[in-house]
Order: structure tokens, then C-alpha cells, then sequence
């Protein structure tokens, strides 16, 4: 990480930027590729202010803090920026998570040839579900609208788990359960 640290109407101790640059390298683990950060240190009457402008992966992130203390102000700043670099990984994670999902309500397809592999076979994929209360003409409906081979749905009237198929000939088979 490259770190460089500018002083405003106070004179740049040693002290101030060593600590900053220690701060600032435990924010590594969230970025991946090398980042820049640029600080400002500045003293104003009794307020000490700190702004550090980070840019890393095509983002860039600023924090200011104004506090009695330069500690406090640097530290305070840090968890500022921290909060959003996590913030930013969470919503990268969240992205990569939805393209691979299918929507809500969809189930997954599962020949014969997937349970032929053997006792080696794993289970490679989970999904969750939330099972929306339907009647059977509207989970019939939905199948025929939608590509999915088969709907797990909560009957409206009895709360069962159900699960209606479509069949080879083109009909549908429903699979009632009884808890």
C-alpha cells in the first residue's frame, strides 16, 4: 500500500506518521490489488482533523474525523474507512452469490445419471427455499409459464409441504406429504 501523509498548519512528527502507516496496513486484508492512501493531518484551533482518501479496485473511499486528540482522530477515521471497505466486500460477495442463484421458488434438475456416479457422488450444490403458501392451479400455473421441472410449495389449505412435477407425457404428478 502506498501511503502518503500530508501536514496542515502543524509541523509532521514522526510519531503521526508511523501510526498511520500502522493503521493503514491492517486494511490490507480487504484489498486485493496494491492500494494508495492519502492522508491529511491538520490542526485547527483546538480540533485535530483527519482525511484519508483511499483508492483501491476502481474505488475510492474517503473518511473524515475531527477529534481533541490526533489518536482518536486517526483511529476513528480508520474504523470509518474499514466499515466501508467491509460494506464493499459484502456487496461484491452478494453479487457473485445472485448470478449463481436461480429465483425464488424454482427448484434444480436431477437425472438418474447424477445418482449413477457411485457411492463417490457429493451433495455440490444447496439451495434454500422459501415456500410460499399456493393453491395447486396456481403452482400449476407457474410451472406452465416457467422452465422448471418441478415446484416445492406449501399448500395454501392444509400447510403441507407439496411438490408438484411435470411428467414425460406432459402431464403433472403432485407429491403430497402428511406431518
Amino acid at each position: 500500500m502506498i501511503i502518503s501523509v500530508t501536514s496542515r498548519n502543524t509541523d509532521g512528527e514522526v510519531w503521526q506518521r508511523e501510526y498511520v502507516e500502522e493503521k493503514l496496513q491492517k486494511l490490507t486484508k480487504y484489498v486485493d490489488n496494491p492500494a494508495e492512501a492519502h492522508v491529511v493531518l491538520s490542526v485547527e484551533k483546538f480540533r485535530n482533523v483527519v482525511e484519508i482518501n483511499l483508492m483501491a479496485d476502481g474505488l475510492n473511499i474517503n473518511a473524515k474525523e475531527e477529534d481533541k486528540d490526533m489518536h482518536l482522530a486517526i483511529d476513528n477515521t480508520i474504523v470509518k474507512i474499514e466499515r466501508q471497505l467491509k460494506k464493499h466486500k459484502e456487496k461484491i460477495r452478494g453479487y457473485k452469490n445472485n448470478s449463481l442463484r436461480e429465483p425464488e421458488g424454482s427448484g434444480s434438475e436431477f437425472t438418474t445419471d447424477d445418482l449413477e456416479e457411485g457411492a463417490g457422488a457429493k451433495v455440490v450444490e444447496i439451495r434454500k427455499l422459501v415456500l410460499k403458501p399456493m393453491s395447486l392451479d396456481d403452482v400449476l400455473l407457474e410451472i406452465e409459464t416457467t422452465k422448471n421441472r418441478f415446484i416445492v410449495y406449501r399448500d395454501a389449505t392444509t400447510e403441507n409441504i407439496n411438490v408438484v412435477y411435470r411428467r414425460e407425457d406432459g402431464k403433472y404428478a403432485l407429491i403430497e406429504t402428511h406431518s
